[in-house]
């Protein structure tokens, strides 16, 4: 019997728990205006997301009956979304938008121009001339110039564009919302009013909806832990070392697997409450599963889980090797559900493909919406080959159900997308509807009519999460440890009072499930930053406060001080995927998560004369990336990149520029060559050939020499395949004579997705 490509597309939907319990006696966060005692919420993200990510999608959705989605929606999230419709909610930045222009403070109206163009200025700030005037004043001139020269008819203006940007496009054709970008400016009060009212009336449509799609059979609706812990670090913090042997553990170990049961009870009996009828599936906080967890998953009622690709090759003890174009070589086993045993009951287990995700989550957004949405289909049609090629005969159809499992972030990726991914979402699903052999699937669905037919044994499967398979975004850092130390603490103070139950004491055990979720650790120490860390470190510690508060005992003065010192950093390493434009001018939005490395005299007296101020760098699935900073009034001759590819045999050649000196790493051989000659603009590009010569080559590369100098390379110009390693020198020079090695000593590494 023939068989179509089953795809199921994941997605989930979290926001961290923003509400404040608002009991530490240090001093008041500086750049968050002080709220009334309802005020609770620290961060506007559920609210704002709300109304631009999580109702659109699955209207979009619901214009193609044949297609089948899954949507995984976060307890700890939902509750929010129903403080802000019930009017339980406010935060700082609704309370600043409700507040007549004319009464803002000056540390107000400070916060407003810091703070009120948060989110990616190309997608969410330039598309309405208004705003985009303002965001350039902001920034050309500066928030002191605004300060002294803004009339409140500009802060009222402001007021009402942060908050009507971040409505969907989808929702444009309502008639008020349609008045309201038409006109653009001179917004009364009584207009961010309604403005209000509108995120409200569009927030109180986001479970309804969810329900009466999930009762048609379009959608499943699934659930995780309640406020998104990571489960197997719950049960046992040792499990950091499963994949990482020699990590550095906190000292005090936690333990409590009996808190599993209850995060996953409480999500139960929320969801049931909501959606009429028990939840089948479970996205386990971070995608994190190890063997601990799975009887109370089992016990709970739940059916199937969900994980990675990482989790799946640790298991079975299997590399996913990629082709060139990043295509699974070994599709017969990622892409089917596995079966787990356990003493309370059978689970299933799927398993994402991680970089297919990835592209929907990091890259499609830097392409042309129909091209990207034929990139994905490309893909699958692709993966349906593969396992037509393994059966063995001549059959031009699949003879076995296989599923591909897409599963990410289902908001966070949509701010980069022009108008919310609404052209890329439509072009894919229309090419998906008419497709013959691809069918979209719910997860549940297809677990019905296709049982899992291989089994993992449930102590084989590898404590891991999404991240590389291990949990060190999460623990393992000495800031992260630290917090994990302060959980440790209060959950065993609580322990020490029996009578506290969660009928008795329930302030205490919620205040436990808050400060028990994953989000804390993951902002926390190595790996992330934004410019909210402060706010998180203050939540993380005010939830741990209001235990010890709730059983009468004393706030541990520790507690009163922050876990990290939240500064601006220098050097770092790239934090995520990037896709700057490359015109020169350095957008600091396009490179925020780039890595960052300072040259001049802040890495010593040999680069004090250096052009160069600031390199950064950074990948994403079709390219790789530098931009130099300049010193003010410098800008080099040229620039040279010399980069290879450790561990892979090939010829290597010495850096092409006369004077070189005889050290590290001026004296490597490298692989690849990129010339540019910056007053001419012109780029080479040259590849290593044998006994020590260079080969000219063509090359798409792409640079652009204004404030800054960026560049783009595409991984298709080189012979790489992914997980390829690659290290890179930058090198100054005039007229092809060397002038200085950047970063100094140190290569920069990067790696191909």
């Amino acid at each position: 019997m023939p068989y179509p490509l089953h795809v199921a597309f994941v997605w989930h939907q979290h926001q961290p728990l923003y509400k404040s319990r608002g009991n530490l006696a240090e001093t008041a966060l500086a750049d968050v205006p002080q709220q009334s005692e309802e005020a609770q919420y620290r961060l506007p993200w559920v609210r704002l997301h709300g109304t631009k990510d999580y109702l659109d999608l699955i209207l979009m959705l619901e214009r193609f009956p044949r297609l089948r989605q899954t949507v995984n929606l976060v307890p700890s999230l939902m509750l929010q979304i129903e403080d802000y419709v019930a009017g339980r909610a406010i935060d700082p930045y609704l309370a600043l938008a409700l507040t007549p222009a004319e009464q803002l403070q000056p540390t107000q109206k400070r916060f407003v121009l810091e703070h009120f163009f948060d989110g990616n200025h190309r997608t969410l700030v330039d598309p309405h001339p208004r705003y985009c005037q303002l965001f350039e004043q902001r920034n050309d001139l500066g928030i002191p110039w605004c300060l002294d020269h803004w009339k409140p008819e500009d802060f009222g203006d402001l007021l009402a564009w942060h908050n009507l940007a971040w409505i969907d496009p989808l929702f444009w054709d309502d008639p008020e919302i349609a008045r309201w970008l038409e006109r653009g400016k001179d917004f009364s009060l009584t207009d961010r009013q309604e403005i209000w009212a509108k995120q409200r009336e569009i927030l109180a449509r986001i479970i309804p909806k969810h329900r009466s799609m999930q009762e048609s059979g379009q959608l499943e609706v699934t659930t995780t832990p309640y406020t998104h812990p990571i489960l197997p670090l719950l049960a046992d913090t040792d499990a950091g070392r499963v994949a990482i042997p020699q990590m550095q553990l906190p000292a005090s170990r936690f333990q409590w697997a009996e808190d599993i049961p209850r995060h996953l009870e409480r999500a139960k009996t929320m969801y049931q409450e909501r959606f009429g009828c028990l939840p089948r599936g479970l996205w386990p906080s971070e995608q994190s599963v190890s063997p601990a967890m799975l009887p109370d998953v089992a016990a709970a009622g739940f059916q199937w889980l969900i994980s990675d690709e990482a989790v799946l090759g640790w298991t079975i003890e299997h590399f996913f090797h990629r082709d060139g174009s990043g295509n699974v070589l070994e599709p017969q086993y990622l892409y089917q559900p596995y079966r787990l045993a356990t003493d309370q009951g059978d689970l299933a287990i799927v398993f994402r493909d991680h970089r297919l995700s990835d592209l929907i989550g990091f890259s499609y957004a830097g392409m042309e919406p129909q091209n990207a949405a034929q990139d994905l289909i490309g893909h699958l049609e692709a993966i349906t080959r593969q396992l037509k090629q393994r059966q063995g005969d001549d059959r031009t159809s699949l003879e076995q159900p296989w599923l591909v499992t897409i599963a990410l972030d289902g908001e966070n990726c949509w701010e980069y997308y022009d108008r919310d991914g609404l052209p890329f979402l439509d072009a894919l699903y229309s090419r998906l509807s008419q497709h013959p052999e691809i069918e979209l699937v719910t997860v549940g669905d297809y677990l019905d009519r296709f049982p899992p037919r291989e089994t993992l044994p449930v102590d084989r499967l590898h404590s891991g999460s999404w991240v590389d398979g291990s949990f060190s975004t999460w623990i393992g850092d000495p800031a992260k440890n630290r917090a994990w130390d302060l959980l440790t603490a209060a959950r065993e103070t609580l322990a020490r009072h029996p009578e506290a139950t969660e009928t008795t004491n329930p302030a205490a055990w919620e205040a436990l499930y808050a400060a028990e979720g994953s989000d804390w650790f993951w902002w926390f120490g190595f790996g992330h930053s934004s410019n909210q860390d402060a706010i998180f470190d203050r939540l993380f510690r005010e939830h741990l406060c209001a235990i010890y508060q709730a059983l009468n005992e004393s706030i541990p003065p520790e507690l009163l001080e922050p876990v990290e010192v939240h500064e601006a950093t220098g050097d770092r390493t790239p934090q995520n995927f990037i896709h700057p434009i490359i015109d020169g001018c350095g957008d600091d939005q396009d490179w925020n998560q780039a890595g960052r490395i300072a040259v001049g005299g802040s890495r010593g007296t040999m680069h004090q004369s250096s052009p160069i101020q600031t390199i950064w760098y950074g990948v994403d699935h079709h390219h790789f990336y530098i931009r130099l900073d300049f010193q003010t009034g410098k800008q080099p001759d040229e620039i040279h990149l010399c980069w290879f590819y450790p561990d892979r045999p090939a010829h290597n050649s010495p850096v092409p520029l006369e004077q070189l000196p005889d050290l590290a790493p001026a004296n490597y051989h490298y692989r690849h060559h990129i010339g540019l000659k910056l007053p001419t603009k012109t780029l080479w590009f040259s590849e290593a050939a044998e006994f020590n010569t260079w080969r000219a080559r063509p090359s798409r590369a792409r640079f652009a020499v204004d404030s800054c100098l960026e560049l783009a390379v595409p991984w298709d110009d080189l012979p790489v395949e992914p997980d390829w390693g690659l290290r890179l020198a930058l090198f100054v020079a005039h007229r092809g004579e060397f002038s200085e090695v950047l970063p100094g000593e140190d290569l920069i590494q990067m790696g191909v997705p």
